[in-house]
C-alpha cells in the first residue's frame, strides 16, 4: 500500500513570550529553544477514516488529526514513532503535526511549500492549545531565538554548535492549562521581555556557548513562576554545584544541562530540521 514518511527533530524550549492574535496564523511565541538528535517519524497512508497511533497504540492526538484534514479531505492513517516521551517539553505534538503535514503533502503530492506546511502545522498547534513555538523550531532546526512580533516561523540560528545534551524528566506540564490561563501569561511575559532583551545581546555578540544562553533560561524560569517542581530546583541545584550550568524543559517537569548528571538521559542538539525521508 502507498504511504509516505517524514521526520521532524523534538525541540527544548528554554524561553518564551506568548503572542496573542485572534488570527491563529499569527498567535505563537517569542523566545529561545533548540532541536535535538532524536524526533517523530511519521507514516501517513490512505485509509477509511482518519485516525492517529502512537507508537503502536491509537491515540486522540487533535493537533495531527486537524493538520491532516486541513490538507486534505481524504482520511489516512497516520503512524507516529518516537523515542521521546509525550508531554514533557519535548515538542513532540509539534513534530507530529508538522511531519504529518510533510508526509501527507508528499503522500498526495498537494505540491505545497515547506513554508506553507510549517503553517499549516502551526496553526493546528494553535487551535488545539498544544503548541505556540516548536513548529517553527523544528521548520529550521539548530539552537534558534526568535526575536521578530507577527511571523510566527521566524528565527534567528545561533552559533551553539552541535553538542551533547543532557536532560531528565520528572512529569508532565499540561500546556493547555498554562497558555490558556490569563494570569500565567502575565507573569510569563513579564519575565520573558527581561529575557528576550538578554538573547538579544547574545545574539549581537554572537555567542557560542551554549552555558550563556542557558543562564538566560534559568533566569526566565524562576522570573516566570515556572520553576516549582522541587525535584527539578534540586538537579539544577547539583548541577551548578558541580561547576555546570542546568535550567527547565518549557513546558515539562524537566532538566536540561550541557553536562552530564545523576539519572540524566544523553541526546545531542542538532540542526537537522523536518524533511521528507
Amino acid at each position: 500500500m502507498k504511504q509516505a514518511t517524514a521526520f521532524a527533530p523534538g525541540n527544548v524550549s528554554c524561553v518564551f513570550k506568548i503572542v496573542t492574535d485572534p488570527a491563529p496564523e499569527k498567535m505563537h511565541s517569542l523566545g529561545m529553544g533548540f532541536t535535538v538528535r532524536e524526533g517523530v517519524t511519521v507514516s501517513v497512508r490512505p485509509d477509511s477514516a482518519t485516525n492517529v497511533a502512537f507508537n503502536g497504540r491509537p491515540i486522540d492526538f487533535p493537533a495531527v488529526q486537524t493538520v491532516a484534514e486541513s490538507l486534505t479531505d481524504q482520511p489516512v492513517r497516520v503512524t507516529l514513532d518516537t523515542p521521546l516521551p509525550l508531554g514533557c517539553g519535548f515538542g513532540l505534538s509539534g513534530a507530529s503535526s508538522l511531519a504529518t503535514a510533510y508526509a501527507v503533502d508528499a503522500l498526495l503530492g498537494l505540491g505545497r511549500s515547506p513554508r506553507d506546511l510549517a503553517m499549516a502545522a502551526h496553526v493546528a498547534e494553535v487551535r488545539c492549545l498544544s503548541g505556540l513555538g516548536d513548529v517553527c523550531a523544528q521548520f529550521h532546526g539548530g539552537w534558534l531565538v526568535k526575536l521578530r512580533e507577527g511571523d510566527p516561523l521566524a528565527a534567528v540560528r545561533t552559533s551553539v554548535p552541535e553538542q551533547p545534551i543532557f536532560y531528565r524528566y520528572f512529569g508532565p506540564i499540561d500546556t493547555r492549562s498554562v497558555i490558556g490561563s490569563a494570569e500565567q501569561k502575565q507573569r510569563i511575559n513579564a519575565a520573558a521581555d527581561t529575557a528576550l532583551a538578554a538573547l538579544a545581546i547574545l545574539i549581537d555578540a554572537r555567542e557560542a556557548a551554549a552555558e550563556s544562553y542557558i543562564e538566560a533560561s534559568k533566569a526566565f524560569a524562576i522570573a516566570s513562576g515556572l520553576l516549582t517542581d522541587p525535584r527539578v530546583r534540586h538537579t539544577i541545584e547539583q548541577v551548578e554545584a558541580a561547576g555546570g550550568h542546568a535550567s527547565m524543559v518549557m513546558l515539562g517537569h524537566a532538566v536540561f544541562s550541557t553536562a552530564p548528571f545523576d539519572g540524566a538521559t544523553e541526546t545531542q542538539m542538532s540542526i537537522r530540521a523536518a524533511e521528507v525521508l
